[in-house]
């Protein structure tokens, strides 16, 4: 049903309120699904993340497809900043098996699409000591591949114990909870 009296625009007619083209409430929701492609679990045990950055990723069409079968790596991956342009080096996208002549080297330097502002605040960051960018997950979202970064700082051998001995705690307070309840 109409909201109020139903008008015409171009020869279309439409509720008033909403305009021709608009998208609805479900559309929306579906449309911003994001697709996980790649975890970066080393990333968390090996560095303390400060920042984390969304950025674009410049590929081409062989290695969207392969990506979207889910066939990437980023386990050796980091980045760097040259030029005032951002590029990740390490990521491991295998070779799409019906690409033939059109795939690319799997390990190919990628660029990275940040904007300015933030590629300078990075580039500031990382020249200060023990500060590096890594990624962190390779995700699709509204159909766009995009890299989680984060600029991290690496942790000492008596860290990575401490963040084990608090996951170790937790699991056991969990344990004796769930045997409490049962």
């Amino acid at each position: 049903m109409y909201d109020t009296i139903p008008k015409r625009r171009g020869g279309v007619l439409y509720k008033a309120g909403i305009a021709p083209g608009a998208v609805k409430e479900g559309e929306k929701m579906a449309k911003e699904a994001m697709k996980l492609v790649a975890n970066n679990k080393k990333a968390y045990h090996d560095y303390f993340i400060e920042d984390k950055y969304e950025a674009g990723l410049e590929l081409h069409g062989t290695e969207v497809k392969s990506l979207r079968m889910g066939k990437c790596s980023v386990k050796e991956a980091f980045v760097r900043i040259e030029n005032g342009e951002a590029y990740v080096y390490g990521m491991n996208i295998s070779p799409y098996e019906k690409g033939n002549i059109f795939n690319k080297d799997p390990l190919r330097v990628r660029k990275l699409l940040l904007h300015k502002y933030e590629i300078r605040k990075l580039a500031g960051k990382m020249a200060e000591q023990g500060y590096t960018i890594v990624p962190l997950q390779v995700y699709f979202k509204d159909g766009r591949a995009k890299v989680e970064i984060g600029l991290a700082k690496g942790k000492k051998l008596y860290d990575k114990r401490q963040d084990i001995a608090k996951k170790d705690l937790r699991r056991e307070h969990e344990r004796e909870f769930k045997i409490k309840n049962l």
